[in-house]
């Protein structure tokens, strides 16, 4: 991956396979995000460091992300943390030629794939983020996780002003695993979602949950098995973090409302598919179910 850095800006390069304008559908597919802003096709992010804030500015053209720092240069360590945290943002590593030679041969992805062409796995680089978000997730429909997101983050994280807007950086696990249960069930958190996301900011301000380490040290399925030992990980959550933080091509989140409902529009369906159905489909799909299932997600948004 090349990239070009100034003072107060990078330039990264971007594969054939990249579609901008896409990846801002699935990025401001909420009213409620309060981790990033988008205004004329530009995103504004701010990224905690353990030293730094760092606000910045992300736009695209000629085949180049580029990215301009707004409250001023960064460190060294803070510039290279943009970079490798864009990089896996827009999963920008992963080669989707072999993806699109097996969906443009598949019945259901062929014209999705076609529709939104270039389209990346928008994705969640920091684990104790997309843990805590995998669990708001559950069992309550998509406005109500980001309205308890969205508590959350302005209560607990950092933020900086700048040019009247305030952009916020997602809480520190240190600072919840300091919290008590009824400190979150006051933001509408149930008891048991409160217990989990405190029992996961303890484990990962101890250091018993590192993703380098988990990355480095196991192979797919023990980091699966690592997730699924969590208090409140399920076969969804893991596989969704599987997905959206590891880069986990093959990670299938079955039991998916989302992927239900955008099957059943793809195939013409009145019910939701079978688990039979989508067993036949994960073979089909063996090797790219997570992009299979991303791009479905795409279609909800239409």
């Amino acid at each position: 991956m090349d990239t070009t850095m100034h003072k107060k800006s990078m330039e990264i390069q971007t594969p054939l396979e990249f579609n901008f304008k896409e990846c801002l559908v699935i990025l401001n597919r909420s009213g409620q995000e309060n981790l990033h802003q988008i205004c004329d096709e530009q995103i504004t992010k701010l990224l905690k460091l353990e030293s730094e804030l760092i606000l910045f500015k992300i736009s695209h053209a000629n085949q180049l992300l580029r990215i301009e720092f707004l409250n001023g240069e960064p460190s060294c360590e803070g510039k290279n943390a943009v970079e490798n945290h864009v990089i896996e943002w827009f999963d920008l590593k992963t080669d989707l030629a072999p993806f699109y030679e097996m969906a443009n041969s598949d019945p259901v992805l062929k014209s999705v794939v076609e529709r939104y062409a270039g389209l990346r796995m928008m994705c969640i680089p920091d684990l104790f983020e997309a843990l805590s978000w995998a669990v708001m997730g559950q069992q309550i429909n998509l406005t109500f996780a980001y309205t308890l997101k969205k508590r959350f983050v302005e209560t607990y994280g950092e933020s900086i002003p700048f040019q009247n807007n305030t952009y916020w950086a997602f809480p520190a696990c240190e600072k919840i695993a300091m919290l008590s249960v009824d400190e979150l069930r006051e933001l509408q958190f149930t008891t048991r979602k409160a217990e989990y996301i405190i029992e996961i900011a303890a484990k990962m301000a101890k250091e018993n949950l590192v993703k380098e380490q988990l990355i480095h040290d196991l192979s797919e399925i023990e980091i699966e098995q690592t997730l699924l030992a969590l208090r409140g990980i399920g076969p969804w959550s893991a596989n969704y973090v599987m997905m959206k933080c590891f880069h986990v091509v093959t990670a299938f989140p079955q039991a998916d409302v989302g992927l239900h409902n955008a099957l059943k529009k793809q195939m013409g369906l009145n019910r939701k598919p079978t688990s039979m159905e989508l067993e036949l489909l994960a073979e089909t799909w063996s090797g790219w179910q997570a992009y299979a299932t991303f791009y479905l997600w795409r279609t909800l948004y239409d």
